[in-house]
C-alpha cells in the first residue's frame, strides 16, 4: 500500500528530528548557513543525509525535508538573522522545538512574525543575566 503525504497539513515531528539536521549542518561546518542560506544543490545534499541516515518512516523523512525547507524560508527574515547573531546557538534548540509543532502547510510556510516572537522568549536572557548585563555595562 502507498501512503501519501498531504503538503496542505504536514505532519508534526518530534523537535529531536529538526534538531537532527541542525546538527547534520553543524557537523558539516556549515552552522551558519541559515545565515546565508543553502542553494539548492546544498539543501539536497542535506536532504539526501535526511533519507540516509534518519532512522525513521518515509513520512517523516519527507516531513522533516519539507518542515526543513519551510524553516530555510522563514530564518531569511531580517529579523530572525539578527536575533540569531544576538543570541547564539540557543536560538536552535528553540527553532528546532517550534517548527515541529507548527502547523505548517507548504504553499504559505511559516509565520516569520510569530516565529520571531517565540523564539525571543524562548531564548530571553534570565533576569539575572539581564542584571548583569546592565552592572557591567555601568561599570564600563
Amino acid at each position: 500500500m502507498h501512503s501519501t503525504l498531504n503538503v496542505a497539513d504536514v505532519p508534526t515531528v518530534d523537535a529531536s528530528d529538526i534538531a537532527f539536521v541542525l546538527r547534520l549542518l553543524i557537523d558539516s561546518g556549515r552552522g551558519l548557513a541559515l545565515l546565508r542560506g543553502l542553494n539548492e544543490g546544498e539543501i539536497r545534499e542535506l536532504e539526501e543525509k535526511i533519507w540516509n541516515e534518519y532512522q525513521g518512516t518515509a513520512n517523516s523523512r519527507v516531513a522533516i525535508a519539507l518542515r526543513f525547507r519551510a524553516l530555510l524560508a522563514v530564518f531569511s527574515s531580517r529579523r530572525v538573522k539578527a536575533l540569531f547573531l544576538e543570541r547564539g546557538y540557543p536560538v536552535f534548540g528553540a527553532l528546532a522545538h517550534w517548527t515541529a509543532a507548527q502547523p505548517l502547510n507548504i504553499r504559505f510556510g511559516f509565520n516569520s512574525q510569530r516565529l520571531l516572537i517565540a523564539l525571543e522568549a524562548m531564548t530571553a536572557p534570565t533576569r539575572h543575566a539581564q542584571a548583569a548585563t546592565a552592572e557591567m555595562r555601568i561599570a564600563a
